[in-house]
């Protein structure tokens, strides 16, 4: 009787093959996942300055308020003011409200209107 040794499996270069090929895959799209995060963070960014901007004009109107006056955080945030709740930038930046006439602004580069 004639034994015969079947072992089924991979071989060492196979496996370091399919291990050389994932890490080329990874290492090409780590800059793409990068630019993807923060440009959704710059665009929710802009999101909430839109919010407290379209607040900034309706607390402007709604009060009678000149160009020139700046809301405070209790005039536009709060349960029953214009925002129920205080927007976070996603990128840890922080908002300036400004005057009325004035865009709101973040403390990150390239964080917009």
């Amino acid at each position: 009787m004639v034994l015969r040794n079947n072992r089924a499996g991979f071989t060492l270069i196979e496996i370091m093959t399919v291990m050389g090929i994932i890490g080329m895959l990874a290492t090409m799209s780590l800059p793409n996942l990068i630019r993807a995060r923060s440009t959704s963070q710059t665009r929710v960014c802009i999101t909430n300055l839109n919010k407290i901007e379209s607040a900034k004009q309706v607390w402007g109107l709604e009060h009678a308020r000149s160009l020139d006056a700046v809301p405070t955080v209790t005039d536009l945030i709060g349960s029953d003011a214009y925002i129920k709740k205080m927007p976070a930038c996603p990128a840890s930046g922080a908002y300036d409200f400004q005057a009325v006439k004035t865009p709101a602004t973040c403390t990150i580069a390239g964080h917009t209107l």
